[in-house]
């Protein structure tokens, strides 16, 4: 029981450790980087991959911290990107059973998915509420060049994912073994 309430500490400690530097990423180079103002949604990529490498319970988990920081950091109202990743990385924790480390395109569809997800939701909550009704405009300008380039630095950034959750697994083995 000690050894489960542990690792799971472990996993949570490490996903907002993965969520801080990746938000800090996301604010500073990729900010940089960007194209015709247009930005890689690395939290996406981040709350898309560990539900759907790990779980609802922990893309839940991770959706809700990377919300946190983007509601703090940019956001007039607090809780709308909360909610919005949170529900991100429950949905992409269901498909957690279709997980296999060699395919590479379902996780690509599911982040694309879900960043178009992320983008619709911050449209319906932030521009249609306020009678700003240039949905097509938006999709055009906005949603499809930021879920293409997402997609695009997912390809990278899913693999390196995927590696550290591996070696974090690969920790627990060694921790669980010595205890059993």
């Amino acid at each position: 029981m000690h050894v489960n309430i542990s690792m799971t500490i472990r996993r949570y400690i490490a996903a907002a450790v993965a969520v801080i530097f990746i938000f800090i990423l996301q604010s500073t180079l990729f900010k940089a980087v960007s194209l015709a103002d247009i930005t890689p949604n690395l939290l996406v990529i981040l709350t898309s991959s560990i539900g759907f490498m790990r779980g609802r319970k922990e893309g839940m988990f991770t959706g809700i911290l990377s919300g946190i920081l983007i509601d703090l950091f940019y956001c007039d109202v607090f809780g709308v990107n909360v909610l919005i990743f949170m529900y991100v990385g429950y949905i992409n924790g269901i498909f957690n059973k279709n997980f296999l480390p060699e395919d590479v395109r379902m996780p690509l569809i599911i982040i694309g998915a879900s960043d178009l997800i992320y983008c619709g939701a911050v449209y319906v909550l932030r521009f249609l509420f306020r009678s700003k009704l240039s949905l097509g405009y938006y999709f055009i300008h906005i949603m499809m060049p930021e879920m293409i380039y997402t997609i695009l630095v997912s390809i990278i950034m899913f693999k390196i994912i995927y590696s550290v959750i591996s070696v974090f697994d690969k920790i627990e083995k060694r921790s669980s073994k010595k205890f059993v």
